[in-house]
């Protein structure tokens, strides 16, 4: 079998998928679009949204399986991966600085989608055969979309959903992790992956709550440990700060050139790295962060929405700026190789930023620490957006089974070259993100109206679950949401009382 032939296939699918006729333009206009109708509510809740779920956390008396901040530390478990560290470099490498303000405008826009798909998650989630939340995509396309376009939509997610969290949600991030400890310690591939395997069965045998406990003292610790490095590099550097601001935003509608790698880039091209690679760093629209927050401890689907969309704000805003204004100002963006006399690549531009920015070795050991850390992050958040919809095709005895198979095959990921895997996984999410994305359009009436009612008597994010079951009693759809019935593999569309339409 011809693999190189394979694997040069699928990276033209994968352009095309994530090319500038397809997902860019969808998942940035969906965006758009869902700013205008909440009434940009990223930005004037924002502040609430944030305090609700790093510092009050949980709704006291409220249903679900983890606390609201360990959703949110879930859904970032996924997403704060090897696109925050490799992702930004090859944005930049190739649109220049300005490609840096173009993953800002996805993060943005982003952080409405994500609102919405996490709404929808916990709306129409339901209780499963094990008593557990279950809910995102693979539910909410089916029971809130009428008629057989709803249960294609889900059903379509739901596959999609299980073939990407192998890949890119497991061997590719195993295989980052390997490689990566191989080059900086020496440490043998084989080894690394039968630690990184019995780590993750540890962990995933547990389930959502084992998950939850996890990341929710891992990740905000991988995160200032990060971000500190960033800010000191920038303090280091700080004259340099304005200047590089000021080229991300003159380029960002100009263009650039840079030394090497490229005789010039063009707007267009900014642009479509900026927001590709924004995409795949904070995963906003994909519909994927809406399964962790559907197990969530919360007294309305509002609130949980509002506390997912500070996923995107965390991912892209905070991590992907300090990573993109470390290689601005370090110079490392147009760095010349030697040994080539061409532009060093996206694999080694971070990493080369940090030891330019940090005394000694300890930049090498901030990226290095900071990949595996993330890596090994993303693996026990796919691991749970693949159980979910596992249970959505072959109901909940299937949950185990996955769990031990997921496991198993972090050894694989950590052991064998994946260039294959890597441009299958591209496809995969692309085609993850296009029902989800079709249904957010469909459903973003219900999701407005939803939001106006909610908020109308909540404003601050304050009222407590009694309050809430208060202003709530007698809404459309309350009592149904209250109940979060049983559901079985395959469930059927929600009955007609259930349902709301779509628009206003």
């Amino acid at each position: 079998m011809d693999w190189g032939a394979i694997e040069g296939f699928l990276g033209d699918v994968s352009s095309i998928v994530w090319g500038p006729y397809l997902l860019i333009p969808l998942l940035l206009g969906t965006g758009l679009y869902l700013t205008i109708r909440l009434g940009g509510l990223q930005f004037i809740k924002l502040v609430p949204a944030l305090r609700l779920g790093i510092i009050k956390r949980r709704d006291a008396g409220s249903e679900g399986d983890i606390s609201q901040f360990q959703a949110l530390t879930t859904a970032l478990a996924a997403t704060v991966g090897t696109g925050n560290i490799v992702g930004v470099a090859t944005a930049i490498g190739i649109g220049g600085p300005g490609a840096l303000f173009w993953m800002w405008v996805t993060g943005l826009l982003g952080m409405a989608s994500k609102y919405s798909e996490a709404f929808l998650g916990v709306r129409f989630r339901r209780t499963d055969a094990a008593g557990e939340k279950s809910g995102g995509p693979q539910v909410y396309l089916e029971r809130g979309i009428r008629g057989p376009l709803g249960k294609v939509l889900g059903l379509s997610f739901a596959i999609f959903a299980v073939i990407a969290c192998f890949g890119i949600g497991n061997m590719t991030q195993g295989n980052s992790i390997a490689s990566n400890v191989e080059n900086s310690w020496s440490v043998p591939t084989w080894v690394t992956g039968i630690v990184l395997t019995i780590m993750t069965l540890v962990v995933l045998v547990g389930g959502i709550k084992s998950i939850g406990r996890v990341t929710a003292g891992f990740v905000p610790v991988m995160i200032v440990f990060y971000v500190l490095g960033s800010i000191y590099i920038l303090v280091a550097n700080i004259g340099a700060v304005p200047a590089a601001f000021g080229q991300i935003f003159h380029d960002a509608f100009s263009g650039t050139s840079a030394v090497g790698g490229f005789a010039g880039s063009a707007i267009m091209i900014a642009v479509q790295f900026g927001v590709a690679r924004g995409i795949f760093s904070n995963e906003s629209g994909m519909g994927s962060a809406a399964i962790a927050a559907a197990a969530a401890q919360t007294s309305h689907p509002v609130r949980q929405g509002l506390v997912s969309m500070t996923q995107t704000f965390i991912d892209t805003i905070i991590v992907v700026t300090c990573t993109g204004l470390v290689i601005v100002t370090t110079g490392v963006w147009n760095l010349v190789d030697p040994s080539t006399g061409e532009q060093i690549s996206a694999a080694l531009m971070t990493g080369e930023a940090f030891s330019h920015g940090l005394p000694g070795s300890w930049g090498h050991w901030i990226v290095t620490l900071g990949l595996v850390m993330f890596a090994y992050s993303t693996i026990l958040g796919w691991a749970y957006y693949g159980e979910r919809n596992i249970e959505r095709l072959f109901g909940r005895g299937a949950v185990m089974p996955f769990r031990i198979l997921f496991g198993l095959i972090v050894y694989i990921g950590c052991t064998v070259q994946l260039g294959v895997v890597w441009n299958f996984s591209d496809v995969m999410n692309g085609l993850m993100a296009l029902p989800n994305l079709v249904g957010l359009l469909i459903l973003s009436g219900l999701v407005a109206r939803e939001t106006r009612h909610y908020l109308k008597h909540d404003p601050k994010l304050e009222a407590s679950t009694t309050e809430v079951e208060g202003f709530m009693d007698g809404h459309p759809g309350w009592e149904q949401w209250k109940a979060g019935e049983l559901t079985g593999a395959l469930a059927t569309q929600a009955p007609a009382d259930e349902r709301e339409p779509a628009r206003e």
